[in-house]
């Protein structure tokens, strides 16, 4: 089953959507639905990335709360930031953070993390993935901020992912 349908929901949507676009449920648009929905997830399969194979679950529960904590914060951060930039203007730098991560789903967990966060913007990952670029909205001291993502977030993705 998995030879001839490697993504049966992507297959379901895509005939779905065949169906919705052509707004004909003619059975010649049926069957070039049904043709579509075959063949697609055929030729893309390729390209797919294999699964990811998370270990320590736990790990994932903390670091989930550790994120929600920190989007809260830094939230609060920036809008004190925005409201006192008159007075005292953010300090905004860009941040080279050595990475210690290379499989592929932990970086694109990171991807998400650094977007999350307010404040936090990927700016920048080096093509052999030794280090990435983050853009921090007011930054005081950039060792303590490195340890900091390392610690809080990099570590536990390094846990889960590898």
């Amino acid at each position: 089953m998995n030879r001839w349908l490697p993504a049966p929901w992507l297959s379901l949507a895509l005939f779905a959507g065949w169906m919705l676009l052509t707004r004909s449920f003619s059975a010649g648009q049926a069957l070039v639905g049904v043709v579509a929905a075959l063949a697609i997830p055929l030729l893309l399969a390729p390209l797919r990335p294999r699964p990811p194979r998370m270990k320590h679950l736990s790990v994932l529960v903390r670091l989930v709360l550790r994120v929600g904590r920190d989007v809260v914060r830094s939230g609060l951060q920036v809008a004190l930031g925005v409201m006192r930039a008159r007075s005292r203007p953010p300090r905004g730098t860009f941040v080279v953070v050595p990475l210690d991560l290379r499989d592929a789903h932990a970086l694109a967990a990171l991807a998400m993390i650094t977007a999350v966060i307010p404040g936090s913007v990927w700016s920048e990952l080096a093509a052999d993935r030794s280090a990435l670029m983050i853009h921090i909205f007011d930054l005081d001291d950039e060792a303590a901020f490195i340890a900091h993502f390392k610690a809080d977030y990099e570590q536990p993705l390094k846990e889960i992912f590898e």
